[in-house]
């Protein structure tokens, strides 16, 4: 939500300046962080949403098409994208549920586990996601508003933040390859 005039204050400093007005000293800076990451969130979405909005897609149906155009068949199992999408197994259903009827993606049972679902990318989701993309890299990824090497450090900073609670785990040690 980009402003067309900007504000004559930052209101997120005004918020800090009041918290140590307040007295809340030890929480200012973690509420200024909070608070900053969650805006910084609203700007990047609301131009993800303007490159997507072309193709009726939302970030969310836009992931899981792209997820499964990443895989070598176009095929995944609904709990895989679950978990690499990191979001709850209700929200992915929903989304394939319109996706699917859309015509952008096919759920089938999985032909080795009957309980578990296939999500499999179409010909119209593959395009559509390419398309998509092309426009979401152009419009937004190659140029997310910060310099390359702030957009390094604030990735390898978010990265820790991720890592400290959870998120992921560093991957084994590879062997060289022969």
């Amino acid at each position: 939500m980009p402003r067309p005039h900007p504000l004559p204050i930052d209101p997120l400093a005004e918020a800090k300046r009041q918290w140590l007005a307040h007295g809340w000293t030890d929480a200012a800076d973690g509420m200024s962080l909070v608070t900053s990451v969650m805006r910084a969130q609203q700007l990047l979405l609301a131009r993800v949403d303007a490159a997507l909005r072309p193709f009726a897609l939302s970030f969310a149906r836009f992931e899981v098409l792209r997820l499964l155009a990443f895989s070598r068949t176009g095929v995944l199992p609904l709990s895989s994208v679950v978990a690499r999408l990191q979001v709850h197994a209700t929200s992915v259903s929903s989304t394939a549920d319109r996706l699917v009827r859309d015509g952008l993606i096919i759920r089938h049972r999985d032909p080795h586990d009957g309980r578990a679902a296939l999500l499999e990318l179409t010909e119209a989701g593959r395009e559509l996601v390419e398309r998509a993309t092309t426009a979401l890299n152009g419009e937004v990824f190659a140029d997310p508003g910060i310099d390359d090497a702030d957009a390094a450090d604030l990735v390898a900073i978010v990265a820790r933040m991720r890592k400290a609670a959870g998120d992921f785990a560093d991957p084994r040690p590879q062997p060289d390859p022969l």
